[in-house]
């Protein structure tokens, strides 16, 4: 009987014991570095609990822990009307932060379904007011409103909206097909457009070249003028020196004739027409002056008339002196000098050529020139 009585004794302590570490134990309260939490007793509102450890009255309270990081909420995909009646179909993600423990729990039963039903709303209500356009193409723009409009709305829950971001836009099929054909009209249009101002570039550039080349060839051709001219002006030049100098000789050489030589000379004219194929002849002197100077010469004239010396000289001293006559007979190295020069002075306009061709402005400017001075 002792033996039983001393059991429940032990049992009884050892409950006391566990009931008074669970007691303990109850009044404490760990709050994580990330964490904040509401402390109630009662029913009652007492107070916020920070970080680390804390001690509350056992039994009686009621502690609700809340997680102070940024927090991902994901907003359903939803189809929305915008302003020009294009259906898209739109979601996004929420970034929030509960910044006030005490509202985030009594002013809102969850804060996170809250905020998540407020975006929907909202992002309905933002994409209804603009066009499809406007949706695709200022993203950035929306993203900043509802961030905005959320975090107003969701200030009184102590939570703060962070960002907000539109994971995608997806407009309905027919819409799509649509737009994929407006693209491709303003792809072909920039196509044609580029095309065009290509062939118009390369119109320029073509007609820059030919008016280039006909510079060129202008140019080219004036060179070649000039250099003909002179060579030609060289030979006319030479022809007559030479043409000078041979009746110059002619002169001096008929000088010293008598009237037997021009017989003979008549004669062998008279010969060498004779053998010629032709029915009609044309003789240069007096043809009754040529049977008399043949007579004279045959002797069967009355009188042969013989120039004498004095004659002679009087001939000489009336035409000149042969080698005065003859004039200077230019060289076979003066001739070479002049055809050297004449080299020079091409290889010189080669040269010029060359370097208007390599610089399009001077010889555009020299062209101008030219063409002055040719009007001048």
């Amino acid at each position: 009987m002792a033996a039983i009585d001393e059991y429940w004794i032990l049992a009884l302590a050892f409950i006391a014991i566990a009931a008074t570490l669970i007691i303990v134990v109850s009044g404490v309260k760990i709050v994580k570095p990330y964490e904040q939490a509401i402390y109630m007793r009662l029913g009652k509102y007492i107070r916020v609990l920070n970080q680390g450890l804390n001690m509350v009255c056992p039994l009686i309270n009621v502690v609700v822990k809340l997680d102070l990081r940024t927090q991902v909420l994901d907003v359903p995909s939803q189809e929305v009307i915008t302003k020009d009646n294009s259906p898209v179909n739109v979601d996004a993600i929420i970034y929030i932060k509960v910044t006030d423990p005490k509202n985030a729990f009594f002013e809102v039963t969850d804060y996170r379904m809250a905020t998540v039903y407020l975006a929907q709303t909202t992002l309905r209500s933002v994409i209804g007011e603009m066009e499809l356009d406007d949706i695709l193409s200022s993203r950035e723009k929306m993203n900043l409103q509802l961030r905005d409009t959320l975090d107003e709305n969701t200030d009184k829950w102590g939570v703060k909206v962070e960002a907000v971001e539109i994971r995608e836009l997806d407009p309905a099929k027919k819409v799509k097909e649509a737009m994929e054909e407006q693209t491709s009209s303003e792809r072909k249009r920039r196509a044609a457009i580029l095309q065009a101002d290509g062939m118009k570039r390369a119109a320029i550039l073509e007609a820059e070249g030919k008016k280039k080349s006909r510079i060129l060839e202008a140019e080219g051709l004036r060179q070649s003028m000039i250099l003909e001219a002179e060579g030609k002006r060289l030979a006319v030049i030479l022809e007559g020196q030479g043409d000078a100098q041979r009746l110059r000789i002619m002169s001096v050489g008929a000088a010293a004739l008598d009237s037997k030589a021009m017989s003979v000379l008549s004669m062998e004219t008279l010969k060498s027409v004779g053998e010629g194929q032709s029915s009609k002849f044309f003789f240069p002197i007096e043809l009754t002056k040529l049977v008399d100077g043949i007579s004279q010469y045959m002797g069967t004239a009355s009188t042969i008339p013989e120039r004498s010396i004095s004659e002679l000289k009087d001939v000489e001293s009336s035409v000149g002196n042969p080698d005065d006559i003859l004039g200077p007979i230019p060289k076979a190295a003066e001739i070479r000098e002049q055809m050297a020069s004449l080299d020079k002075m091409m290889d010189q306009e080669m040269k010029e050529t060359k370097d208007l061709a390599q610089n399009p402005r001077a010889l555009e400017a020299n062209a101008g020139v030219n063409t002055g001075a040719n009007t001048e």
